[in-house]
């Protein structure tokens, strides 16, 4: 059976009418794949995508950190097209909570991550699966495509990159399009759900990741789409509120005397006010509101960050 598909070869165009379209896929027996959620409306689109794929996971775990019947509904219609998933609640908010109980539930070798606001491409869980039996001890993160102008988190790069090791320039992670063991996980630990690291907790945990010698991989044939819901206020939040979890994964760091963090953490203070006044000379708008962000973001980040209390004193999966 062939499926239409979307111009950006992301998924479903009206996800209500597709998914009574969608026929039973080979099933990856070793993968599962983990959504979190807060209910957005696109979420029936970003599943209903993962269902139109070439293959199924063994199991799909949506953590619903909604508190609505949305996921609920959603699931009982997943379910009745004939795949494998469970709706996880949890009620402390944040994304990287949501990730660590979805990772909490997996009893496969392997998962992989989408976002509740993010299109999958046709083949993209059978892309990750091969990039992870190729990679072994590897992450793997994927090609993140803005669906507008101006949507952030995103990624456009053709070019396959392995990293091994962390860069002054930039995270290389997108946590929200990736893939890994749980024999990573055990090595690296959950994501840290401090609320000053929220929008950076990816970040840093790919340093994390690195700094124990397990490279990121990133492959762009594993493609998602970013979609776009923020109108251009709530875009300008989120560039503030990015920067200021950046400064807090500094801080994090920072108190532990990490040469490399502090280095990073200088040039990104200078960073902000650059971008803002070459924003505002080219009048570029979105370059910007980016350095406006930086510019009054970054060192608040940072001192939050310091004050973040020692992992080994949190406990339970908030340890980092």
């Amino acid at each position: 059976m062939v499926l239409p598909q979307s111009p950006s070869d992301g998924g479903a165009d009206d996800p209500s009418s597709e998914l009574g379209a969608v026929a039973s896929r080979p099933v990856l027996s070793d993968l599962t794949v983990i959504v979190p959620t807060v209910g957005r409306d696109v979420l029936s689109r970003a599943a209903i995508s993962i269902a139109r794929g070439s293959r199924w996971p063994s199991r799909m775990i949506v953590v619903d950190q909604s508190g609505g019947d949305l996921v609920e509904g959603l699931v009982e219609r997943l379910t009745s097209a004939g795949i494998r998933i469970d709706r996880v609640p949890a009620p402390r908010r944040g994304v990287a909570a949501a990730r660590n109980r979805g990772i909490e539930q997996v009893r496969t070798r392997w998962f992989v991550i989408s976002d509740d606001d993010h299109d999958v491409s046709l083949p993209w869980l059978e892309r990750m699966h091969h990039h992870l039996e190729s990679g072994r001890a590897a992450i793997i993160t994927g090609m993140v495509a803005p669906a507008a102008p101006g949507v952030p988190s995103s990624t456009m790069d053709e070019k396959p990159a392995v990293h091994t090791r962390p860069m002054l320039t930039r995270d290389p992670l997108f946590a929200g399009n990736m893939g890994t063991s749980m024999d990573v996980i055990s090595l690296v630990g959950p994501f840290d759900e401090a609320d000053a690291l929220e929008g950076a907790e990816d970040n840093e945990w790919g340093y994390r990741a690195m700094r124990l010698g397990v490279p990121i991989v990133y492959a762009p044939d594993a493609k998602v789409i970013h979609l776009d819901w923020r109108d251009a206020s709530g875009i300008e939040a989120t560039y503030r509120r990015y920067a200021r979890a950046q400064g807090a994964f500094y801080g994090k760091h920072l108190r532990r005397g990490d040469p490399f963090i502090a280095l990073r953490a200088a040039r990104d203070v200078v960073r902000g006010p650059w971008l803002l006044g070459r924003g505002v000379v080219s009048r570029n708008h979105e370059l910007t509101m980016l350095g406006r962000a930086e510019s009054s973001g970054i060192l608040p980040g940072i001192l939050s960050g310091i004050r973040i209390r020692d992992p080994s004193r949190r406990g339970g999966s908030r340890r980092s």
